[in-house]
């Protein structure tokens, strides 16, 4: 195994704003073959946590694997010994099998390689599962392990929380196991919840704002991020499920976890909304037909209707593009192997009347296509209007393979969209760092790590303007980079 831990001043190309000044971490899998054993999807791959640190006009990378209890167990086996979603690996049946024959919930890895998570002032690096890994943004060490279970009830939780105006942190879980009937939970993290001195965790703060009981006991739907207000959560109940009975007997199947997912497109999908300050669901429930989401853009509240834009799909088979074996294949060869099966991303808007007859009845809600605004994923946003009415929001754009190929700006306004492109480059997901003391919502840049699989272009870190998307500088990269998934930029001042 190479670890990977560099730190290089890159060679610029432009001028680097002198105004920005922080870190980028970047999360995603970055290891896919231990001695002779491979991973086979791509979500799978060991953590590897980039950063971009941007000072006095220069940016300084480094880029470490997240040394992980996964990580540890599978370097020194030189195997990969330990299951994540799409691989599976089976004990010795004279060892172990017998005494977790009775554990109705697996051990999950620690592999955290989705995002990053800020949690008061401690970051972690996270993916879906209970357990997280608070690592120090500027050396990237791991400073310890978090199971959520030794501060509240859960079994999963999200990647992708929001902050509020204050700094507080809300995010979503899964309670599968727990007294009385299983729950997704809302949960709160209060903004001044670590304790530096005395070296205890955020976490230990945690409030529980909110129960919502599974619509069907064993097949809990599965989600990946969730919608916010001012005053409100907001829930997806997608009919994209998860199947308990068959997670908690995987292994002695013989099948993956990522099997036990199932898309039922017959059902309906329901939307939950959460009181944000009493914690209580509306009684009105809201439905729509079936649909996958994973990424919300934005939601606000507007003329007593609350409005949520989510990058939508027709069916789950996007995560079954993402298998090694498919990945590997030319571009001719994938997108005849896919076509029929391919879902593009749609951004869809709906809106949610706050005033309901009074019968309570469920309500269909009323769903609004951005067919313009086609095939864009990770979405981000002038995180300053999060939960507030805004226009413009960015993403990276997919088309016949998984590879984002495009990143673009989406005027919700003028429906207009504008791209950045180059041969053979292939962007990360767009981070937006507004301009200190910006009025307007598209004042600012937008970051993004480009990589190629051309051997004569070296990856760089790609500074475009937001308003035009015209480049303003790149930083090329000597060293290996891969593809990753989501970021979290931290102001200077935030990391003293």
């Amino acid at each position: 195994v190479s670890f990977i831990m560099c730190l290089v001043s890159s060679v610029l190309a432009g001028c680097v704003p002198e105004w920005l000044q922080g870190t980028l971490l970047h999360n995603g899998p970055g290891l896919f073959k231990v001695g002779d054993t491979e991973y086979n999807h791509w979500f799978d791959g060991m953590a590897l946590i980039h950063s971009f640190t941007f000072k006095d006009g220069d940016v300084y990378y480094r880029s470490k694997f997240l040394r992980s209890d996964t990580f540890k167990k599978n370097t020194q086996a030189n195997k990969i010994v330990v299951s994540e979603f799409g691989t599976m690996i089976y004990p010795d049946p004279c060892k172990n099998i017998f005494s977790n024959l009775f554990t109705a919930i697996p051990h999950f890895t620690d592999n955290n390689l989705i995002n990053i998570i800020r949690y008061g002032e401690d970051y972690y690096a996270s993916s879906e599962v209970n357990y997280l890994n608070q690592i120090d943004p500027m050396t990237l060490d791991v400073i310890r392990k978090m199971n959520y279970r030794n501060h509240i009830a859960l079994n999963m939780a999200t990647a992708h929380p929001h902050y509020d105006d204050e700094g507080n942190t809300y995010n979503m879980g899964t309670a599968l196991m727990r007294f009385g009937m299983p729950n997704y939970v809302i949960f709160k993290v209060p903004v001044n919840a670590s304790d530096k001195e005395h070296k205890k965790p955020a976490l230990r703060k945690v409030k529980q704002v909110c129960n919502i009981p599974f619509r069907s006991t064993l097949f809990p739907s599965y989600f990946h991020s969730f919608g916010m207000t001012e005053n409100y959560i907001i829930f997806v109940e997608q009919p994209f499920k998860l199947d308990i009975l068959r997670l908690a007997t995987a292994i002695f199947r013989s099948v993956n976890w990522a099997s036990c997912l199932k898309y039922d497109k017959e059902d309906i999908t329901l939307i939950h909304l959460v009181d944000k300050k009493t914690g209580k669901a509306v009684s009105t429930k809201f439905y729509t037909d079936a649909l996958v989401v994973f990424h919300h853009i934005n939601a606000y509240e507007d003329d007593s209707h609350v409005v949520f834009d989510m990058i939508t799909y027709k069916d789950s088979n996007l995560y079954e593009m993402f298998y090694l074996a498919n990945l590997r294949k030319v571009t001719h060869e994938f997108i005849e192997s896919n076509k029929v099966n391919f879902s593009p991303p749609i951004c869809q808007r709906c809106v949610l009347p706050l005033s309901v007859d009074k019968t309570q009845q469920p309500k269909k809600a009323v769903m609004q296509r951005g067919s313009s605004l086609y095939c864009l994923e990770l979405p981000g946003m002038n995180y300053k209007f999060n939960g507030k009415k805004y226009r413009y929001f960015y993403g990276s754009r997919v088309e016949w393979t998984p590879h984002p190929n495009k990143i673009g700006k989406g005027d919700i306004v003028t429906r207009k969209y504008i791209k950045w492109t180059e041969e053979d480059c292939y962007p990360s997901e767009p981070v937006f760092v507004a301009t200190p003391g910006a009025v307007e919502e598209d004042d600012g840049v937008i970051l993004s790590s480009v990589v190629s699989f051309n051997p004569k272009k070296s990856t760089f870190m790609l500074v475009l303007n937001t308003k035009t998307f015209e480049e303003i500088a790149r930083a090329s990269i000597d060293a290996s980079i891969h593809m990753d998934l989501h970021g979290h930029f931290i102001p200077t001042q935030s990391t003293n």
